[in-house]
């Protein structure tokens, strides 16, 4: 498994440790010559080195998964210049979150390719309680049926059943590639799952609504909001749920909430984009679609 950093520098300490938990897993890590680079600003490299470490781990046919230390802010800069013949070619399992979101939409656009919005190497693998194996092993390696519930933090806000394509990401980053040549497709019955940091209330509402306004609510039949524990306080908590079913006043399905996959402290659960799932109340689940 490659592990690269597309985006924003990471620490290398935190590299190691996941490495190595990585390989108690029985993975085989290779970390990739510029995964921990440094500069310039913030980034992990140039955009031309970022790209070509995802590049190379695609390539390589030793190599079949490619895993992010950490997000941050520098994916966008990569899609105008992804090889996608390189890709379409050489489809690898792909994890990461958060800022790779725009790289998740960009495979999914333009490759059709399945990918994994799960715990990364620095920011999840470095701690002890950080990786939630059931649903990593379930969704990446097929171990067992791949299905999340209470037990990972669900609850219904609006009653209902769907099904669907489950797509998704960072809400913020999302909303961001709106208007662009990069912005998330969705063309077919869709599960909408996204999640965030740092989010308030009314920013909640006021990307929702612009998802809706943009038409990308189209096609989604059921929304999944993720854990917003990293987003408000308690005290903000009941405010911010009734933003989100503000702004889903005029969706007439299915929305639940508190999934913890993405931004959590602790057991991040691992998401398959791509997947065809079946949303029923506080329960998903892949089903065959």
């Amino acid at each position: 498994m490659a592990v690269v950093s597309p985006a924003a520098t990471a620490k290398p300490e935190l590299v190691e440790r996941g490495v190595d938990r990585l390989r108690a897993f029985g993975y085989e890590p290779v970390v990739m010559p510029h995964a921990l680079a440094r500069g310039p600003l913030y980034y992990a490299g140039t955009a031309q080195e970022r790209v070509a470490d995802l590049h190379a781990a695609f390539a390589d046919g030793s190599v079949d998964g490619v895993l992010c230390t950490r997000g941050g802010w520098g994916s966008v800069e990569l899609l105008p210049l992804l090889d996608r013949e390189l890709i379409r070619a050489n489809p690898k399992v792909f994890v990461g979150y958060s800022d790779h979101t725009s790289l998740h939409a960009w495979f999914w656009n333009e490759c059709g390719l399945r990918t994994f919005y799960a715990p990364m190497v620095a920011a999840d693998w470095s701690k002890d309680d950080g990786v939630e194996e059931r649903t990593w092993r379930a969704a990446l390696e097929g171990d067992g049926s791949w299905r999340v519930g209470p037990a990972d933090g669900l609850r219904v806000l609006r009653d209902g059943s769907a099904e669907g394509r489950l797509l998704g990401g960072c809400l913020s980053i999302l909303e961001a590639g709106l208007g662009t040549p990069w912005a998330l497709k969705i063309e077919e019955p869709c599960v909408l799952f996204v999640e965030d940091i740092g989010t308030k209330p009314y920013q909640w509402d006021r990307m929702l609504q612009h998802l809706k306004f943009a038409g990308m609510m189209r096609y989604v039949r059921g929304v999944v909001l993720g854990d917003m524990s990293a987003n408000v306080g308690t005290s903000e908590m009941e405010l911010l749920e009734a933003a989100c079913l503000h702004a889903l006043r005029e969706f007439e399905g299915p929305v639940s909430i508190g999934l913890r996959c993405g931004h959590v402290a602790m057991q991040n659960r691992s998401m398959p984009l791509g997947a065809w799932v079946e949303m029923n109340g506080s329960e998903l689940k892949e089903v065959a679609g």
